[in-house]
């Protein structure tokens, strides 16, 4: 079956990988252009056209491609079975979705019709989810709305971070790719459309979205801090400088009766009062300009004071 694969970060390159390693013709790839990145901001190549290169594929990456001619005309030539979309970050113009025969076939980060938009396994986690997984869908000009053909369910470990969970899905989607096609090539998978009622968004992460807001309940802070890893992260203010918090947990209820935003040092122990009569432990730390300390350091550099708030 040959293929045209459209792809830019990281979680899209397991797929790429078992698209060529089990014998489909991958015949083009197509990811976004090279963009500025790191310190430096020097210009640097996604992770999937660096793969890509690696593994002998010829590679494309158009600034546009909604009325781009010479690109419908090299797909049209090469007559692809399907189009295979993951985290490619451009909208799929009507042209393109009416080629190849099979459809465009996309990977989705979460059980849809849940979580449909641009960060669904971040916001998994940050509304406090237990289980989420990866579904196959036939691209249509809506958002996240086309048919679904294959899902598979992952749990949600409680220490689990939008870090350590995108690399399970990406193999875990990686796998459920290939049998998409397999299936759709042998007529045994029944698309299905998806219930609108149940949808809920997960829209493109803002930097606003990591300040932490101590009106939450405690375990909403923490999942929010373990979702929005590595950016926006979670951050505060103290003695009037940014503060970020990098790893916290959500104290027993009842165990605490601080005001929201408030300290209190117990110990070796630092804690912040949340919403609904609630607390967290911080449990690691990152001043402006300073690398991550665990809470014990902070309290000795900085002994803060039983009383004073957070986010002022």
């Amino acid at each position: 079956m040959d293929l045209v694969f459209c792809g830019t970060p990281l979680f899209a390159v397991p797929t790429l990988e078992q698209l060529v390693e089990s014998s489909f013709g991958v015949r083009l790839v197509l990811t976004q252009p090279d963009r500025p990145r790191g310190r430096g901001q020097k210009p640097a190549a996604s992770p999937v056209k660096l793969r890509a290169q690696e593994l002998g594929l010829r590679v494309i990456e158009p600034e546009k491609i909604k009325a781009n001619d010479e690109l419908r005309t090299q797909l049209e030539s090469l007559s692809p079975a399907a189009i295979v979309i993951v985290g490619y970050g451009r909208i799929v113009p009507p042209w393109m979705l009416a080629l190849p025969p099979l459809g465009n076939i996309n990977l989705h980060a979460s059980l849809l019709p849940k979580y449909r938009g641009a960060a669904p396994l971040q916001w998994a986690i940050a509304s406090g989810e237990i289980a989420t997984g990866v579904t196959t869908m036939r691209i249509d000009e809506g958002l996240d709305t086309g048919d679904i053909l294959l899902q598979k369910e992952v749990a949600i470990a409680p220490e689990d971070t939008a870090v350590t969970l995108a690399p399970r899905l990406a193999a875990l989607g990686a796998g459920l790719m290939v049998e998409t096609l397999r299936g759709l090539e042998a007529g045994s998978i029944q698309p299905r459309p998806q219930d609108h009622s149940r949808a809920t968004l997960a829209p493109l992460l803002k930097k606003e979205d990591g300040r932490m807001d101590f009106a939450r309940s405690a375990p909403e802070v923490a999942n929010r801090l373990r979702g929005f890893q590595p950016w926006p992260g979670a951050f505060t203010t103290f003695r009037g400088k940014q503060l970020s918090v990098t790893a916290a947990t959500a104290i027993a209820p009842g165990a605490s009766s601080l005001p929201p935003g408030v300290l209190s040092v117990e110990g070796k122990r630092l804690l912040a009062g949340c919403g609904n009569a609630t607390a967290i432990e911080l449990l690691e730390l990152q001043t402006e300009g300073r690398k991550r300390m665990p809470a014990r350091d902070f309290l000795h550099g900085y002994r803060p004071r039983s009383g004073e708030r957070l986010g002022e």
